[in-house]
């Protein structure tokens, strides 16, 4: 069946499969909830990725980067591995778990690697790194089928926080250490008689934003000079405060591309608006419940009708929003990708209380106590909730953090979804491959490109105990314009909903759709999200959440990350 939209035509199909399909994320002697079982993409690497403009994506192609060579190709031998790159210990002043409680969870509801990422500042830098290394070395000799990544939660000079990472390795903790000392915003912005430098007027002040270039540009330099093999940051919580001004994220991206590659799509703390058992309210899910601040970006403005001090499905508003920030990144045609995290401090209905040792004066909080009364805590346990899915080639440090950086990445809520294989090729002769998620390809100009999505539906329930039913797929694409004049541009709005899949509730296994554009004419990108449906706003997308009730089993989304086509 094939009719028009938008004055192109696009062709379809629906199947579904009801067997198993090899490289599932459920391997078939497993029968755990699919943030359990080893995960391998459908044919190869599942999510295979690219796509042309619709009406909108029409005129001049913007001038591609390099080479015409497609990148991530499809069919390779990747699998998927779950994780989460935002993990708090007793060794954060606001957290209290062991490292090894937090890797026993994480691989309980199913991860393959975790990053160990306690909050930077003095103590931290002075007492804590020396008491967390050993830590992490012991839970990586007692859960040998678990990655344990050593890493930081930065205080962004100039903005909020994220996540920085390396592999293990013999200059690992020399390296974030140094890091830490020279380029944290909570050591820069404390006074030098509390142990700080005092060169910037506070952590999110404007004064430090060149500090941050400069620090990843020393985790670049560190690459390059072949101390470590990779390095990473991702954005955390990026709306929440409204200090992430978008010409910071442009800055970090184009001062070390290699380095700073994305932000967490969805913010960890999803626990943190459901009603208290007393029927008390709870907080902002995510804890975004905040307001503008003096170091808050002006252009992110508070209405009624949209806050990007809320979160929306769970998701923060810069993915969100349709057009919006991570839009108006990508449709400079250059990579940033998204994922989703625990950011587990303390975790909701846990019996558990923050030990009595002084953090500031000894980088601890101690052992946690048990207070055997169960807490409204904001936050679930790693992988009972949130996944970041990467496609990598083997289940290794370095492999994993390629995936990651290439952007071989599903952001996931709930066990959605059990598979997603996304193919993308140009019907040209001899591109009998395509690309997949994070992937680049090329097209001729006034050819047409093909996309086919494969939607493995979750068989099992995940760990509220339903089984989650996607309700549609969102095909999302917009085109590449180049690099923005006005670096602090927040908007996209030719990026649009080309197609809407809609899934049978009587769906089962595996459903199957393609989409043809037709007579491309300009470079563009694509991505996918996809529902269970429960919440809509008018145009389909994802609701605000209300700070005090939000329940987040009540609805599910996923997110999978961009494919590039550029015409030539």
């Amino acid at each position: 069946m094939s009719h028009d939209h938008d004055g192109h035509e696009h062709d379809h199909d629906h199947t579904h499969e009801p067997e198993a399909v090899e490289g599932s994320w459920r391997d078939g002697a497993d029968d755990r909830p699919l943030s359990v079982a080893r995960r391998r993409f459908l044919a190869g690497l599942g999510l295979a990725g690219a796509a042309a403009g619709a009406a909108a994506i029409s005129g001049t192609p913007a001038a591609a980067t390099g080479e015409h060579r497609p990148s991530n190709e499809w069919g390779g031998d990747d699998r998927w591995f779950a994780g989460d790159h935002h993990i708090h210990t007793q060794f954060s002043p606001d957290a209290q778990y062991e490292v090894a409680t937090q890797v026993a969870n994480a691989r309980k509801y199913g991860l393959d690697w975790v990053v160990i990422t306690d909050h930077g500042g003095v103590a931290h830098e002075k007492f804590s790194i020396a008491q967390v290394t050993p830590d992490i070395e012991r839970a990586r000799g007692r859960y040998r089928d678990m990655l344990v990544f050593q890493g930081l939660e930065w205080n962004i000079p100039g903005a909020e926080h994220a996540t920085v990472f390396l592999p293990p390795g013999r200059n690992t903790v020399d390296i974030l250490k140094a890091f830490e000392a020279a380029y944290d915003g909570g050591i820069l912005s404390t006074p030098v008689a509390q142990g700080g430098k005092g060169l910037i007027a506070r952590a999110t002040s404007a004064d430090g934003e060149p500090y941050a270039l400069a620090a990843l540009r020393y985790l670049d330099a560190q690459v390059l000079a072949g101390r470590t093999e990779i390095a990473l940051m991702f954005a955390n919580h990026p709306a929440r405060r409204g200090v992430d001004s978008p010409h910071e994220f442009r800055g970090w991206r184009d001062a070390a591309p290699e380095v700073a590659v994305g932000m967490e799509g969805a913010p960890g703390h999803q626990a943190a608006g459901i009603i208290k058992a007393d029927g008390g309210l709870g907080g902002g899910r995510g804890y975004y419940e905040g307001s503008p601040s003096a170091d808050s970006f002006p252009g992110y403005n508070p209405t009624a009708a949209e806050n990007p001090y809320r979160t929306y499905g769970g998701f923060d508003w810069f993915t969100a929003k349709l057009g919006g920030l991570w839009d108006s990144l990508l449709a400079e045609g250059k990579p940033w990708w998204v994922t989703a995290t625990s950011d587990a401090h303390q975790v909701f209905q846990d019996t558990f209380a923050p030990g009595t040792q002084d953090h500031a004066t000894t980088g601890s909080r101690g052992t946690p106590v048990d207070t055997g009364v169960p807490k409204a805590y904001g936050d679930f346990w790693p992988g009972f909730y949130s996944t970041t899915l990467v496609g990598a080639t083997s289940r290794s440090y370095v492999d994993i953090m390629r995936g990651m950086q290439a952007g071989k990445v599903v952001a996931v809520h709930g066990r959605l979804i059990d598979g997603l294989d996304l193919r993308v090729r140009a019907k040209r002769d001899g591109d009998t491959r395509g690309v997949t998620t994070g992937g680049r390809t090329f097209v001729r100009r006034g050819g047409d490109v093909e996309v086919t999505i494969e939607v493995k539906l979750a068989a099992g329930s995940n760990f509220s105990g339903d089984i989650p039913k996607v309700a549609k797929v969102d095909l999302i694409a917009g085109p590449v314009t180049g690099p923005v004049t006005d670096r602090d541009t927040v908007l996209a709005p030719e990026t649009t909903v080309v197609e809407t899949f809609e899934v049978s509730s009587r769906a089962r296994g595996t459903v199957r759709f393609t989409h043809v554009f037709r007579n491309v004419e300009r470079a563009f990108y694509l991505r996918l999200r996809g529902t269970d449906g429960k919440q809509l706003d008018a145009n389909g997308g994802p609701v605000m959440d209300v700070p005090g009730d939000a329940d987040p089993w009540a609805d599910l989304w996923f997110y999978a990350n961009p494919v590039f086509v550029d015409v030539i």
